[in-house]
């Protein structure tokens, strides 16, 4: 068993060496060559207390410098089978790649990186927060594809409920839509015993369908509700003065704050409380669970009505946060990209908000690339956040092992 799961590593390491390798030629045929002139950063905007000077970064060196660091990183990991460093030099790579590629788009023009940084961690917000409520619900056993569907609703509640009563309402509205399909799947899944992939899908198509309706029956012909109050951007006293970090940080509306607080709210509740811990027993040994006195029923209903409220926090920021209005299917996938952070963050709360971060990047990247009137076409650039899933499900990042129950029901004897 030993010399399988060592031959298993040594291939993941020669795949993760083989891919560097080509990436650094790519980079360096079909980069460096087109690269004139130097690619501007602008890192403060008009109105910073405390600017800074921009960063200018010469186009054909870097590049090729790039270049020759990722074919480095390649062979290195080929040649040796590194089998630890694996995943650690696959995301060095990428990260290099990707600054290539920004420098190669930049090259003889400029634009803001602190924009850019703040647009990333805004588009990150709904993803992170699909994240967390994924894994507050596999953390015991709950499959919840259906994060999707709760988003939708947190939007379009956030929509119609903040045309009428104001934002606090629709925001609280959102979150309470979203426990109550929360509590729908876990009544599905929990009590009925219904397949939890399907109580999901149930759960998106239901959502779309009426959502849909909606819109195109009421909301066209009464605007007014459909006109929600936005909430505004929070700046934090002084540490949004900071340069750089302020604008990203401490200069962001309720969503954003909210999604750091949730992540630290549920890894304290998973990891340093007694029903924390009692929930992950739930999620890996339920039986056992249940031999030791804890009703693994209500420990799952409670978990998996909470993912639904996050979901539902996390939907609202389309309306709330964002538009201040509601589209037909406006969340666009967000919910299962969300479950693919939540695989690559290994289901921690803080994993999932980090590769969260990853997903946000791609999402502003391919919004930057189109202003920047890149060669790429529109629709390629599109696919980016897409693509970053892709790679991530695809275990390039390395293996992550899920609850052990996950998915699958339990019958008290």
């Amino acid at each position: 068993m030993t010399a399988l799961i060592d031959k298993a590593q040594q291939r993941h390491t020669r795949i993760t060496g083989a891919i560097l390798i080509v990436l650094g030629v790519l980079i360096a045929v079909f980069l460096a060559t087109d690269a004139n002139g130097v690619a501007t950063f602008r890192l403060s905007r008009p109105t910073d207390v405390w600017p800074v000077p921009n960063l200018v970064v010469p186009g054909g060196p870097f590049i090729y410098v790039a270049a020759a660091f990722l074919t480095f990183l390649g062979v290195r990991q080929y040649l040796r089978g590194a089998a630890r460093w694996s995943a650690l030099s696959l995301g060095i790579g990428l990260a290099i790649a990707v600054a290539a590629f920004l420098v190669w788009a930049t090259a003889g023009k400029s634009f803001s990186l602190t924009g850019m940084l703040q647009a990333s961690l805004v588009r990150a917000v709904p993803i992170a927060l699909g994240g967390m409520a994924g894994v507050l619900s596999e953390r015991v056993a709950v499959v919840n594809i259906g994060i999707e569907g709760m988003l939708l609703a947190g939007a379009f509640t956030g929509a119609l409920v903040g045309s009428l009563a104001g934002g606090v309402a629709g925001l609280a509205a959102a979150v309470a839509v979203g426990g109550l399909f929360g509590f729908v799947l876990a009544a599905l899944v929990v009590t009925y015993r219904m397949d939890q992939i399907i109580a999901g899908v149930f759960i998106n198509l239901f959502v779309l369908g009426l959502t849909s309706y909606i819109s195109s029956q009421v909301f066209q012909q009464y605007r007014a509700l459909n006109n929600a109050p936005v909430f505004r951007a929070i700046e934090i006293p002084v540490l949004s003065d900071i340069p750089v970090v302020g604008p990203v940080l401490f200069s962001q509306n309720i969503f954003v704050y909210g999604a750091f607080i949730i992540a630290g709210l549920a890894t304290y509740y998973l990891f340093h409380t007694r029903h924390g811990l009692r929930a992950r027993a739930v999620g890996e040994h339920p039986r056992a669970a249940d031999t030791l006195g804890i009703n693994v029923y209500r420990t799952r209903y409670i978990n998996v009505t909470v993912a639904g409220m996050v979901a539902g926090f996390g939907g609202a920021w389309f309306t709330l946060g964002s538009v201040g209005r509601f589209d037909e299917g406006m969340t666009g996938g967000r919910g299962f990209i969300g479950l693919a952070a939540m695989i690559f963050g290994r289901w921690h709360p803080v994993g999932a908000l980090l590769a969260a971060l990853v997903f946000g990047f791609a999402d502003s990247l391919q919004q930057k690339l189109a202003l920047l009137r890149t060669p790429i076409p529109s629709e390629f650039l599109a696919m980016a956040p897409y693509i970053a899933t892709i790679i991530v499900v695809a275990g390039l990042v390395g293996r992550a092992r899920p609850p052990a129950a996950d998915g699958k029901p339990y019958v008290k004897e």
